[in-house]
């Protein structure tokens, strides 16, 4: 049975572009038939507790023997492995907010970036398995520009998604989600509603075919 796991993060609940995005994304996967399934994890209405210690970014076998982590976290780490073990497919919701990926979702990151478990040379069970970021970025960050390298976002979910879990990473993009807000933006209006339909283009496209 297909199964997707959908993560959201943005704390606009109302007219949050990526959430529009990862939306047509999960719908368009449920389309395909019943039994192409969905997890739903909104990582701002049901936020994950910070580590409490840093001996948690270790799997159990290489703490320090002092080591005394909260049995509830170390269970709920293991919840959240088990989502994304179960998962065919990942789409990820990841809104650029002070140009690097929102807090909620960095401590999601936290929970899965462990050596030895997910994440290494030799641990990838997760190898090959399609991940979609969907990144709707306030501002502009083209080639080219000032601003070209200021999108922290999209680089980390590659590097802990591809690189360390070893996961097939695509990436689709929605910008200048802010020019009917700012006005040093508005000129980009239609700019932002036309990459807005291209990205839930892109995203019913490749939920249909991962």
């Amino acid at each position: 049975m297909p199964h997707l796991l959908h993560l959201d993060s943005s704390a606009d609940l109302t007219t949050s572009r990526s959430r529009a995005v990862t939306a047509a994304f999960a719908e368009a996967w449920r389309s395909r038939g019943d039994d192409f399934t969905v997890t739903h994890r909104d990582l701002h209405r049901d936020p994950l507790p910070h580590f409490a210690t840093n001996e948690q970014h270790w799997p159990a076998a290489d703490r320090r023997p002092d080591a005394q982590v909260p049995a509830d976290q170390d269970a709920l780490t293991e919840q959240i492995h088990a989502e994304l073990l179960a998962a065919d497919v990942l789409v990820v919701g990841a809104p650029l907010y002070n140009y690097t990926v929102p807090s909620t979702l960095k401590v999601w990151l936290d929970h899965v970036h462990i050596p030895g478990a997910l994440a290494g040379e030799g641990s990838q069970p997760l190898k090959g398995r399609p991940a979609v970021v969907v990144s709707a970025r306030g501002a502009t960050y083209d080639a080219g520009t000032p601003t070209e390298s200021w999108d922290h976002g999209v680089p980390v979910l590659q590097i802990i998604l591809g690189n360390s879990l070893g996961m097939q990473v695509h990436v689709v993009q929605t910008s200048a989600t802010l020019a009917d807000r700012l006005p040093d933006l508005a000129d980009l209006k239609e700019r932002a509603d036309a990459e807005l339909e291209a990205a839930q283009a892109a995203a019913r496209e490749l939920a249909l075919t991962l």
